[in-house]
């Protein structure tokens, strides 16, 4: 847990789902044009997630690519296979160069449409809002990037790294691996220990739509995936794939019943919803591949703000993707997906 202060969000008193999320985007981000009604809950032919994709922002990545000085380059280039890649947490700097120090104008300007890119049209503006109230003095510009691999000549990725955020972009140069590897999602709204209804906070609305399940639940079955304490926080340790189908924390979705299995693939959705159509795309077929049946969904009792009964803690793991959300004092969010372990 980092215990770094953030600034109060303008909007602390509404709340902020999937819905509403249109009204509050400012017109930076119009031009970035319509989401569909809502996330897939299973993948597409292969268009805009293609294999070898170049969207906006990998075209974007390519120009900040060559628009780099040779100081730059030296900084914050890399071989595609460096072990910095994978790296994700929960507050870091991939390198030690920050947006705001190292570039110029017009390659920030880059860097934050490529950030924005990475995102859906109806998400965009308030995921940037965040990383600027939580990124301390500098906010947005306060984060770091790397680039590994040179765009355009075959495998490249680029990273964005910052306190409460982790995001990547490969144009699908890593076959079987939504997003290029694990990222990383949070928000404190306001203070480092929210009120039990987070108000305020970007990310809750996940967990409502996941407590949503559990109170479908019959007895038995909250026995099953309701646990004690939720997993520590061990940077990329945190989101470790297993290859397992048996034996995870929580109740199978092979266990619910079929309206209770479809509000679980829902919540799926919704985990994906701020991030752009490819990615999220590019996950469910990650999913589609490794089976539904195969993930398990599990609540945690003893991290529960106000003891409510709404439980803050919750995860959905399969043998190939985990999703770790842990609201507890704030919003603390992992996610990493591929086909197969």
């Amino acid at each position: 847990m980092n215990n770094h202060p953030a600034s109060p969000l303008c909007s602390c008193d509404i709340e902020i789902n999937r819905r509403r999320f249109l009204k509050t985007t400012v017109a930076a981000t119009a031009a970035l044009g319509a989401l569909p009604s809502s996330t897939p809950l299973r993948g597409e032919p292969a268009k805009a997630g293609a294999k070898g994709h170049q969207g906006e922002s990998e075209t974007l990545v390519a120009t900040l690519y060559k628009s780099l000085t040779d100081t730059q380059r030296k900084t914050i280039v890399f071989p595609f296979d460096h072990e910095l890649r994978s790296k994700v947490d929960n507050n870091w700097q991939i390198t030690d160069k920050t947006i705001a120090e190292f570039y110029s104008k017009d390659q920030q300007a880059m860097i934050r449409e490529i950030f924005m890119k990475l995102h859906s049209p109806e998400y965009a503006a308030q995921v940037y809002k965040q990383v600027e109230d939580d990124g301390d003095k500098e906010g947005f510009g306060g984060c770091a990037i790397a680039i590994f691999g040179e765009p355009g000549t075959g495998k490249f990725e680029f990273v964005l790294s910052g306190r409460h955020c982790t995001r990547r972009c490969d144009g699908d140069s890593l076959e079987g691996t939504a997003f290029g590897g694990p990222i990383f999602y949070g928000h404190a709204a306001g203070a480092d220990t929210e009120k039990p209804d987070h108000p305020g906070n970007v990310y809750w609305y996940q967990a409502k739509k996941a407590n949503e399940v559990f109170q479908m639940l019959d007895g038995k079955q909250r026995a099953i995936a309701l646990l004690g304490r939720g997993r520590g926080e061990e940077g990329t340790k945190t989101v470790r794939l297993t290859g397992k189908k048996t034996g995870l924390p929580g109740i199978p979705f092979s266990e619910l019943t079929s309206d209770q299995k479809e509000h679980a693939r829902k919540v799926v959705a919704d985990i994906l919803a701020p991030f752009r159509k490819a990615d999220a795309d590019e996950s469910i077929r990650c999913i589609d591949t490794a089976g539904w049946d195969s993930l398990h969904m599990a609540f945690y009792k003893n991290q529960d703000l106000g003891n409510d009964g709404v439980w803050d803690v919750w995860q959905i793991e399969g043998p190939s993707m985990l999703s770790y959300f842990r609201g507890s004092p704030h919003v603390h969010a992992w996610l990493h997906v591929k086909s197969s372990a």
